[in-house]
């Protein structure tokens, strides 16, 4: 016999008065289903209350929080809570989700306070790694097996040990200081909740006069000493030094929590992003080569959004990057990605060319209920569930089965999609990005500076855009950004770009590399190539380049320490070992001699 057998006879005869509460779902799945229970309830909808009832729940539940984690809470991590919680954190709903906030902030501050601060951790381990030093070499000492420089080891370790000793007394006694401090309040808020309860058991006996000595004596008398305290435990400093421990949870703490739950840096939340947007740009500017027009339509639709000018159920931006192969349209998707999430690691990439049967369609938001795969989830739909903050990038769109754009209309117009279980995928915190070779040979042919061939060349891609994709996909995109064809000028701009990487790539052995103006200009000549863009560029440097120094590194001609300078001679590149000072001045130079050159046919130009 279930529970509902039990409880219609009460319910019917009016012997049980029963508030229950559930979720839709399991209303649908467990109360409608029997109608004799369904119909002796009457059905109250509760809607999840706003930021700004829930800031007021907050400051209800405060008392609370604060005596069970023996912290206090300042009014601003209520405010963070709520405000944080309904923007970063869609999937759940208020005050749910603004309480464990501020709990886990809570209970993270609690473990902080209970445990040696960071600063006397690090003094203790230093004291140990020093005394176990110390006795090796006194070892060492009574065996006669030590030198002069063991000897000197040895007493300036003890010089050290005994500073660090004075050091780790100072530290010891502040920790004690501030944590008595703390525990002294504590046992005071303790004390008047306890008052506060045996007010009210007293109000419901009519014990009125004992409640009335608790109400206006005791509990003033505590709340006093509790101001008292608390302003003796902020000020608390030994020895003139700031406070080690913190007993209130801010604003910084509740970030620090979403950042954990959502993987977005803490400072994005509550820094104004006002300035770095406005540079957004150049930062892009300096890692994408040859494409300032392309990343100021970039730019500029994601300046509209963090303005709050666009639509709030949209994604932040849909993009269809258009160019040649080779240009930049994925290495702009991955420095949009870090620029805004900090990692490359939040682009989904995701290649259309595996989607080009009808039946692939499914793999995006999952198989239906009885299919193979049901249980795998969608490849779109799982993967943005798993990072709801990142840049989508859909590679090279026209090869994609038809169907698959009728999934895009509703992802670009509501900002969400539901997948095979049910499940609603928020896409309001991604930046969609499609990229298309579709029309290139016109960019590659009219992609010159010449006004009229540019206003050609944009049409004729417009044309072919809309011969290839439907009306209602194509209105629903923010931006059509074109790249142009590479000239040699922004190939020698990589060629600096990818050689500091090589050069970071050698940092780890101690090796550095410097490269002369020439050698710069042979790699943008070897590599240039107008039809395939970079690609034959990196290729060229790896075999010109990256091989050669392979090459002498194995055979011992490079060690590690080494420097490694890159010049040009006779059509090819030389490689050879020089000291760091030496490469430092030898790139002076090459620089000096090429900013003369480029002055010089700048007076030339002038004359003529």
């Amino acid at each position: 016999m279930d529970a509902s057998n039990l409880l219609k006879p009460a319910l019917a005869r009016g012997e049980l008065r029963c508030i229950g509460a559930t979720t839709i779902n399991e209303y649908r799945k467990f109360i409608e289903k029997d109608k004799a229970l369904e119909r002796r309830f009457q059905q109250v909808m509760i809607n999840q209350p706003s930021p700004e009832d829930t800031v007021s729940i907050l400051r209800g539940l405060k008392p609370k929080y604060e005596l069970h984690h023996g912290v206090r809470i300042r009014d601003e991590a209520l405010l963070a809570a709520a405000k944080l919680s309904h923007r970063y954190i869609p999937d759940r709903f208020l005050p749910d989700k603004a309480i464990d906030l501020m709990d886990e902030a809570c209970a993270k501050l609690k473990n902080e306070l209970t445990s040696k601060p960071e600063v006397l951790d690090e003094v203790d381990r230093r004291i140990i790694q020093l005394e176990m030093e110390r006795l090796s070499l006194q070892s060492d000492v009574e065996n006669e097996s030590v030198d002069d420089m063991g000897s000197l080891r040895l007493s300036n370790i003890d010089d050290e040990l005994e500073k660090l000793k004075v050091k780790q007394e100072q530290l010891n006694a502040r920790w004690m200081a501030e944590r008595g401090a703390v525990e002294g309040v504590n046992e005071i808020q303790e004390k008047i909740a306890e008052v506060t309860l045996e007010i009210e058991k007293c109000e419901r006996e009519f014990d009125l006069n004992r409640a009335a000595e608790l109400k206006y004596s005791i509990l003033p008398a505590l709340q006093e000493k509790l101001g008292m305290t608390t302003g003796e435990s902020d000020g608390v400093e030994i020895g003139g030094f700031a406070r080690m421990l913190r007993d209130e949870v801010v604003a910084d703490d509740i970030a620090n929590v979403v950042a954990v739950w959502t993987g977005i840096p803490p400072q994005k939340m509550l820094e104004s992003e006002s300035d770095r947007i406005l540079t957004m740009g150049d930062k892009l500017k300096e890692r994408v080569i040859g494409q300032d027009e392309a990343i100021e339509v970039v730019t500029e639709a994601i300046q509209r959004s963090r303005a709050g000018l666009n639509d709030p159920s949209k994604p932040i931006a849909s993009l269809i990057f258009l160019g040649p192969t080779g240009v930049g349209k994925t290495e702009l998707c991955k420095a949009l990605s870090e620029f805004m999430f900090d990692t490359e690691e939040a682009m989904i990439r995701l290649d259309m060319s595996e989607y080009m049967e009808k039946h692939t369609v499914s793999r995006l938001l999952g198989a239906p209920p009885g299919y193979v795969g049901y249980d795998e989830g969608g490849q779109l739909t799982d993967a943005v569930r798993r990072k709801p903050y990142s840049v989508i990038l859909f590679d090279e769109m026209e090869k994609a089965h038809p169907d698959v754009f009728n999934v895009m209309l509703q992802l670009l117009d509501d900002g969400r999609v539901t997948d095979s279980k049910g499940n609603v995928v928020n896409f309001r915190n991604c930046v969609i990005i499609f990229t298309s070779n579709i029309g290139s040979q016109d960019i590659i042919d009219l992609g010159g500076s010449d006004p009229e061939s540019q206003a050609l060349m944009k049409e004729r891609v417009g044309n072919a855009m809309r011969d290839h994709f439907k009306p209602e996909f194509l209105n629903r995109i923010d931006e059509n950004v074109i790249f142009n064809s590479l000239s040699k000028t922004n190939l020698r701009g990589i060629v600096k770009i990818e050689s500091k990487r090589l050069e970071k790539r050698l940092r780890d052995r101690d090796m550095s590399l410097s490269m002369s103006e020439a050698a710069l200009d042979h790699l943008a000549d070897v590599g240039f190539d107008p039809v395939y863009g970079a690609r034959p560029l990196k290729r060229a440097i790896q075999r010109e380049l990256e091989t050669v120094v392979a090459k002498g590194i194995l055979k011992g001609e490079f060690r590690d320490g080494d420097g490694i300078y890159v010049d040009c001679a006779n059509g090819q590149l030389v490689v050879s070992k020089g000291t760091n000072t030496d490469l430092a001045k030898t790139a002076e130079d090459d620089a000096l001699e090429k900013n003369a050159e480029d002055t010089f046919e700048d007076m030339s130009a002038a004359f003529e």
